[in-house]
């Protein structure tokens, strides 16, 4: 058994990252289970119930022997057999309920955590997005939050089944004779020490295990793939490596050895143990029974001895309860580290609207760093008006992208201000902001259904006219034509099944049918061939002479039609003007035209 997977025992890695148990952690974790306060007490009520019926056979065992066998009544005999089974059959029932209970529980909590983390997740700003891994945000998403489930399910139940299972065993065995009961409590103890000491060392052992284990697949790896294999041939490293593989597999089988053995002694003290336990009660119970005490019978004794029996499991699970208890605090603590991020963006309390819906753009001395050491836009200042078209060209790397991504927020300035239609976007509502603005990027995503389904994503309520009318304008509808189901043709897994072109074109459909007052081009063709690129051109070139936008750009044609360009460098708009203006300056425009865009237009 790998070492993650045993019960009882943290690995190296929970050790190093173990949470620290507050009393404000674990009022935390109970809030979550407040809107359930009425679910739960049944489930206190069931275990409570549960608990006393499962332990009552072992108490009546006593009557059956003593009324029934020994004082040879039938009637007793029968009628305490009866209330025995009814009892089992009872706590059974009774168990099916908590089950429901405790599993309806477990899954409404879940499903809320769910629910507050990703509607939590939407309201961050995009930076945590492109610095954290997707993974991790997933993992916490299901499998963190999906261990809460288990830890509702049988940590919690767990530990109050247990708890109230030893609780009626040790008051019954008490009542039938103290001095017996407190032999019993001293006997559990020791039953739990041989479990601890053979569960370590098969820790250990499992631990080294898997170590041995993972160097055996990366020997088999390396030197059984096509590329190893012809390394091995080539250097004549047949013998090395069949000595490397067979003194590894020497020692994991050395130590799957020693971890069943250990397992095999542990078992045999374990039944050993078992065993003298009820031994240890029949000899003292016989000798007060014979000797000191006249009232305790041959059933008491057995039911002491019973009731023993059913008091290992529960100390046992307790025992282990600990390491439960840390690994499901781990969770909480991971699922609570998103849940206390305070989003970067957030609406303004009281937002401001313009006056008048034009897409003008203003940025004032605008500075801006992705960490504060290095700095990305510095003093970027320039006025887009309504109606117009500027083009932003640069090295790649310069702050082009950036300067966009500043519009709708996707980040906040450090300094100066963006304004859109005359108020400082930080002060607008973020969906009105975002609502008129429209970007399409140089990587298109689509998502997994039919073309009208990602149409639709843009504006819900659009009609199918107005779907056509942005298809045709985006030069897509030709093709949409063509395809037997229409609007109703299956795009695949990030438009998987549409080529490069086809889904910028229709990334371009779906941002018109949003109707934006701005409209920005951030390299929408510069990973497409020159097909695909004149066809998204020609989409293009009436689109920014209708409405205000923004293009970053690496292509001639598209620059011409810009009413003003702005060359960015080191993070500055170096220069500004039109293309007959920069072409002959000496600057970076000319080196940038002189090595590109002169090669481009050389080909046309």
């Amino acid at each position: 058994m790998p070492p993650s997977r045993m019960r009882g025992y943290l690995t190296d890695e929970e050790k190093k990252n173990r949470p620290k148990i507050t009393k404000e952690l674990i009022f935390r974790v109970l809030s979550y289970l407040k809107p359930y306060k009425k679910q739960l007490l049944l489930v206190l009520l069931c275990l409570a119930v549960s608990s006393v019926c499962s332990l009552l056979p072992s108490v009546i065992t006593g009557k059956i022997i003593d009324e029934g066998l020994i004082g040879r009544s039938m009637k007793a005999l029968v009628t305490y057999i009866l209330l025995s089974f009814g009892l089992t059959l009872g706590a059974s029932l009774i168990g099916v309920a908590e089950s429901y209970l405790n599993t309806w529980m477990a899954q409404h909590i879940s499903y809320d955590m769910r629910n507050q983390m990703f509607r939590h997740l939407q309201k961050m700003s995009h930076r945590f997005f492109t610095s954290t891994s997707q993974g991790d945000i997933i993992t916490r998403m299901t499998g963190d939050i999906s261990g809460v489930e288990s830890i509702v399910t049988s940590s919690f139940t767990g530990i109050l089944s247990n708890v109230l299972t030893l609780a009626v065993a040790v008051v019954a065995m008490f009542q039938k004779n103290w001095i017996l009961a407190l032999l019993g409590l001293v006997i559990v103890p020791l039953f739990t020490l041989p479990t601890r000491l053979a569960g370590k060392t098969r820790w250990k052992l499992a631990g080294e295990a898997q170590a041995c284990n993972d160097e055996i697949n990366g020997i088999l790896n390396e030197t059984l793939s096509v590329s190893g294999q012809l390394l091995v041939k080539l250097f004549g490293r047949e013998k090395d490596e069949y000595e490397r593989y067979r003194d590894a597999n020497g020692r994991m089988i050395r130590l799957n050895i020693r971890e069943r053995m250990a397992g095999r002694w542990f078992f045999v003290i374990l039944t050993t143990l078992t065993s003298v336990g009820p031994m240890l009660l029949y000899l003292v119970g016989g000798i007060l029974m014979m000797q000191y005490d006249a009232n305790l019978t041959v059933g008491d004794i057995t039911v002491l001895v019973a009731l023993l029996g059913r008091m290992y499991g529960p100390v046992n699970s307790l025992l282990n309860m600990q390491v439960e208890w840390i690994r499901s605090m781990a969770m909480f603590t991971r699922i609570f580290e998103y849940f206390d991020m305070k989003p970067e963006i957030e609406n303004p309390e009281h937002p401001v609207h313009p006056a008048q819906v034009k897409g003008e753009v203003r940025f004032d001395h605008v500075g801006f760093a992705y960490e504060s050491d290095r700095p990305i836009l510095k003093d970027v200042d320039f006025t887009l008006k309504s109606g117009d078209c500027i083009a932003i060209v640069g090295p790649s790397g310069s702050g082009k992208s950036t300067i966009v991504n500043l519009i709708p927020r996707l980040f906040d300035v450090q300094s100066g201000s963006v304004t859109f239609d005359g108020v400082d976007v930080r002060q607008m509502d973020l969906n009105e902001l975002r609502s008129r603005i429209g970007v399409v990027t140089q990587e298109t995503y689509l998502f997994n259904g039919t073309i009208r389904d990602n149409l639709l994503y843009a504006r819900p309520d659009a009609t199918e006219s107005d779907m056509i009318e942005a298809c045709k304008k985006a030069n897509i509808y030709d093709f949409i034509q063509k395809q037997p189901e229409g609007f109703d043709t299956t795009v695949g897994n990030r438009g998987l099944k549409l080529s490069g072109g086809e889904k910028q074109r229709l990334s371009i459909a779906r941002v018109l049918l949003k109707d934006p007052a701005l409209l920005i081009f951030d390299e929408a063709t510069s990973a497409l061939d020159s097909i695909s690129e004149n066809l998204i051109q020609k989409a293009i070139n009436p689109l920014i002479e209708s409405r205000t936008s923004i293009l970053i750009a690496h292509r001639l044609s598209t620059i011409l039609a810009a009413d003003e360009i702005l060359v960015v460098k080191d993070g500055r708009i170096a220069e500004r003007g039109t293309h007959k203006d920069l072409v002959h300056a000496g600057g970076t425009y000319q080196e940038l035209y002189e090595t590109q865009f002169l090669r481009e237009e050389g080909t046309e």
